[in-house]
């Protein structure tokens, strides 16, 4: 199977393995991939890192961008959580205290090569997915592989069909009640942290978190702009699904 075709990145590989190791929702079998298949991830993204590799060409439209550095993002998580695996949670404790610092470099460091370059995880998200590309959606579609993270699609995104992917992915993390929840006697809007960090971005496309929310529940609820909001607990324990 061809890991590059010409200059363009082939994720093929990456979707058969998300296919094998990814349930429909979204658990990890960290286990069985180690077990069967230890490097073969790490072996496919060396195969990206030669500077030939054309990442940013002025005819690539946003869509070949999004499904470019989504899956990339969640290929270089997965993958380092592969090297550590097993582990409990993605947020290392030292004497039961969270080690925020440890947690911090796993997404600052710059060590993921694509096309010649170094990136980061957070440099990723951040420069690229945030700054350029600019689509609140993303963050319903990258995953730091801990539970309170949006659930790993199993399948890879891809240009012609990434629009439709990132509004299911939204539609998907905002109607499920671990995530999204309303309290209608209370007139309280319980949601997930990620409304919280990252509110600038939601605010591009919405006046409002309840109203952004809103607009992709499948169920019309009795929210408003003036409905309190507060925000649940983030669960940092590995997303993974234990083999049978």
């Amino acid at each position: 199977m061809d890991k590059v075709i010409g200059n363009v990145i082939d994720f093929t590989l990456w979707n058969e393995l998300l296919r094998q190791y990814v349930d429909e929702k979204g658990q990890v079998n960290y286990f069985a991939w180690k077990q069967e298949q230890p490097t073969i991830l790490a072996d496919w993204l060396l195969s990206i890192a030669q500077p030939d590799i054309n990442i940013i060409h002025p005819s690539t439209n946003i869509s070949e961008k999004l499904a470019f550095w989504i899956n990339l993002y969640n290929a270089f998580t997965i993958t380092t959580i592969l090297e550590y695996y097993p582990i409990k949670s993605i947020l290392p404790r030292i004497l039961g205290i969270p080690n925020w610092l440890g947690f911090l470099s796993f997404f600052q460091r710059r060590i993921y090569l694509i096309g010649g370059k170094y990136y980061s995880l957070s440099g990723i998200e951040n420069k690229i997915l945030r700054e350029q590309l600019q689509d609140s959606r993303i963050h319903f579609a990258i995953v730091c592989a801990s539970i309170g993270c949006p659930l790993l699609r199993n399948t890879a995104y891809f240009p012609q069909l990434v629009q439709q992917q990132l509004d299911d992915d939204t539609r998907r993390f905002i109607n499920n009640p671990e995530k999204v929840s309303y309290d209608e006697k209370s007139n309280i809007l319980y949601c997930s942290k990620i409304f919280k960090w990252y509110r600038s971005d939601f605010l591009k496309t919405a006046p409002s978190i309840p109203e952004y929310i809103r607009y992709y529940l499948d169920k019309d609820l009795a929210i408003n702009p003036s409905t309190s909001v507060k925000y649940l607990d983030y669960d940092w324990n590995l997303n993974q699904r234990i083999s049978s």
